[in-house]
């Protein structure tokens, strides 16, 4: 079995608690974390921008990875959200169990 960390910037911390408890409760992730607030500097439309955002990080299996983005995209406010998938290459075994029995 494969793990996944998603990492995921959103607008504020209520749409991180918003995706995060979907996420959750659809069973596309086992647990969120939320780490608000964090800044971000960024090139956007040919900008230097700043903004305040929160960080929601999913831990996940790499077989509903996909579908974890999608649905996120399908709930995100951002035009271009950033989404990107990390491989989990080692953990605590009863805790990796427990992210692909919560996500099944």
């Amino acid at each position: 079995m494969e793990y996944r960390l998603i990492y995921i910037t959103c607008k504020t911390k209520g749409e991180a608690e918003s995706i995060g408890r979907t996420l959750v409760e659809e069973k596309l992730a086992a647990c969120v974390n939320i780490i608000n607030p964090s800044k971000s500097i960024y090139r956007w439309q040919g900008k230097t921008e700043e903004a305040e955002e929160a960080i929601l990080l999913a831990k996940t299996t790499a077989e509903r990875a996909t579908k974890l983005m999608v649905r996120v995209k399908e709930l995100h406010s951002y035009e271009c959200p950033c989404i990107i998938t990390l491989p989990i290459l080692e953990g605590d075994e009863e805790y990796l169990e427990w992210i692909r029995v919560e996500t099944a």
